[in-house]
C-alpha cells in the first residue's frame, strides 16, 4: 500500500492506494484518524492524481472525483458508498434519505453504521449527511471537520 498526505483547511490528510485504486482518506483529527502502518510506503508519485484532485477540491476548484476507487466492504455497504456518491456537491441528505435510496427506507441506523465506515472520506462524502433535523451528527473526522468541508462547499458552489 503506497501512501502520501494532502494539506487541507484541517491539516495533513493521509491517502493511501495501491494498483486497485485509492482505499483509505483519513482525517488527521476524530475517531477514525490513523497514521500510516510500517508496512505501507510513503510514494507521492502514486498518488500525484488523488493528491491533485483533492487540493483543486479544497481550492473550490473541483466538485466531483474523477478517481479509480478500491473501498472495501459489504454489498450493504457499498450500496451505501454509491448513494453517497451521488450527493451533489454543496447539498446533503439524511440517513433516512440514504436509506431509501439504496431501497432499505427502515435502515437508516445501518446507514449510519455505513457511513461511518467509509474508508474514502471527501471523495466519497460522508460529510453531507447529517440528521433528519438537519444538525450536524457523528464523523469520523469530528463535527468541526465535518462542519469545515459543509462551509467550503457553500462557499464555492
Amino acid at each position: 500500500m503506497f501512501y502520501s498526505y494532502v494539506d487541507s483547511p484541517v491539516g495533513q490528510i493521509l491517502i493511501a492506494g495501491d494498483e486497485e485504486g485509492l482505499k483509505h482518506v483519513i482525517f488527521p483529527t476524530g475517531k477514525n484518524a490513523i497514521k500510516a502502518p510500517r508496512d505501507w510506503i510513503r510514494d507521492d508519485e502514486q498518488l500525484v492524481e488523488a493528491r491533485r484532485q483533492l487540493a483543486e477540491y479544497f481550492e473550490g476548484k473541483r466538485k466531483d472525483f474523477d478517481l479509480k476507487l478500491a473501498p472495501t466492504g459489504t454489498p450493504f455497504q457499498q450500496a451505501v458508498l454509491q448513494a453517497l456518491r451521488d450527493i451533489p456537491y454543496g447539498q446533503t441528505r439524511s440517513y433516512a434519505d440514504i436509506a431509501r435510496a439504496v431501497e432499505r427506507p427502515k435502515a437508516y441506523r445501518a446507514v449510519g453504521a455505513a457511513n461511518g465506515r467509509n474508508p474514502l472520506s471527501i471523495v466519497i462524502p460522508c460529510h453531507r449527511v447529517i440528521g433528519a433535523s438537519g444538525s450536524l451528527t457523528g464523523f469520523g473526522g469530528g463535527l468541526t471537520t465535518k462542519k469545515v468541508l459543509l462551509d467550503l462547499e457553500q462557499k464555492f458552489k
